[in-house]
């Protein structure tokens, strides 16, 4: 069969299933025709720019072949974005499919599989790594050296002026300065950490420095911070020098398990995602070794839902296990009761939890917006694909923080001895 006469047989098949979905979008394809017909030029439409795309599907229908797509370019998004499209879901899909005909949908199938599927799969140069989550300092230097050394030029594309790249917090209500919002997370997890001056701060997983120079700058304490990215290490210690704070603020390149001393105080900041279960004693017992007794250590981390049970929730979806393939080798995320179970198995008392879902979808909501907006100068930086793979994992997240299919959380605790925690009656003046 001839390409145009198999094109004619999809575009005859798209029409029936967007008549029976009942889609307010359309779509476009290779040939520069639109379903429906005569689809306004301002409308948005799902575009598909090559016939191997969908043999490409046909052949191997899930979750990769449709990423390879979008990064490679050839299907894309026209006057609209994808929180436009996910808006715009069908709803009772299944159902409604049903009115399309079968034996009209495996022609097409048969036929498409007879045509070529010489789709780019850019995304098949990341390799699956086995051993990602061994713990190994070497490996997790690996793993984080991936997502994190891709170019600090390109994380200044979309992050606040102090390139804080964790959870922003919104009060007393919700707004789209990121910087502000920044700055505020910032205070937040100096005051419930109740940082004194003087005082010996960690802050594991510091990025570029943005924690560690504030509680320095506002609250006077020495901090360290500990990172595995040779360039966040980098640019934080030029910012330290430039804020002459090299007196009190030092920046580590190394493991957090080869880091010595005791900490007065504990924080760590969206860093716990990378540590992967299998490691949890270790982490646990490395934040335990290095806080004094009854030292405050503050736990942020994303976090799953729980299931009915362990092995139910080590069962992953297809769209977690990309994430982790394609964007944070080694990654694994708990949820919040094996948090909480861990803190006291290894010595912790617990004393607060707060849940920030909803701040962390504003933020990578706000993240895609910056980035989207200065896309060009990206692509310059770091390849087009790269970029659509950013802005798909923004988005992505959104989501599902949005739809509540991750959330995160502040636990603080402190490392237990007998006797008065030295915490407050209340933590009235946390939210004053």
């Amino acid at each position: 069969m001839s390409g145009a006469a198999r094109l004619e047989m999809f575009r005859d098949l798209l029409s029936d299933a967007h008549r029976a979905l009942d889609l307010q979008f359309g779509f476009e394809l290779w040939d520069g025709s639109t379903i429906p017909a005569g689809l306004p030029s301002y409308a948005m439409r799902l575009v598909i720019r090559r016939e191997s795309v969908i043999a490409a599907l046909i052949r191997r229908p899930n979750l990769d072949t449709v990423l390879n797509a979008v990064v490679a370019g050839l299907i894309d998004l026209k006057n609209g974005t994808l929180f436009d499209l996910a808006d715009q879901r069908p709803q009772k899909v299944a159902r409604r499919l049903k009115a399309v005909s079968k034996r009209k949908a495996l022609k097409v199938a048969y036929h498409f599989l007879r045509a070529p599927a010489d789709m780019p799969r850019p995304l098949d140069r990341v390799k699956d790594n086995p051993d990602a989550r061994d713990g190994r300092p070497q490996t997790n230097k690996k793993n984080v050296a991936y997502h994190y050394d891709v170019s600090n030029d390109f994380y200044r594309l979309f992050l606040d002026p102090e390139m804080v790249y964790t959870c922003a917090y919104f009060q007393p209500d919700w707004h789209d300065d990121i910087a502000r919002a920044q700055r505020d997370k910032l205070d937040m997890i100096c005051r419930k950490l109740r940082l004194k001056p003087g005082e010996r701060l960690l802050d594991i997983g510091c990025g570029w420095g943005a924690l560690i120079c504030h509680a320095a700058q506002h609250y006077s304490v020495k901090a360290t911070g500990v990172t595995l990215s040779e360039e966040q290490a980098a640019l934080a210690r030029e910012k330290i020098a430039r804020l002459g704070l090299q007196d009190r603020v030092e920046v580590l390149l190394k493991d957090f398990a080869q880091v010595e001393g005791e900490f007065d105080k504990i924080s760590s900041i969206g860093m716990f995602e990378q540590v992967g279960i299998a490691n949890y004693p270790s982490y646990f017992s490395a934040v335990h070794r290095l806080l004094r007794p009854r030292g405050l250590y503050l736990h942020h981390t994303i976090a799953r839902r729980a299931k009915r049970s362990e092995r139910a929730f080590r069962k992953l979806k297809p769209e977690y296990r990309a994430l982790t393939r394609y964007i944070f080798p080694g990654g694994e995320l708990d949820h919040l009761g094996m948090s909480i179970s861990n803190l006291e198995r290894y010595g912790f008392e617990v004393h607060d939890v707060e849940a920030w879902r909803e701040h962390y979808q504003r933020t990578t909501r706000l993240w895609w917006e910056n980035l989207n907006a200065r896309r060009k100068e990206a692509e310059a930086l770091v390849g087009p694909e790269k970029t659509r793979m950013w802005l798909l994992y923004l988005a992505g997240c959104s989501l599902a923080f949005e739809r509540g299919a991750v959330g995160v959380n502040q636990t603080l605790a402190s490392k237990r001895t007998r006797g008065a925690s030295g915490l407050p009656p209340s933590r009235v003046d946390l939210y004053a």
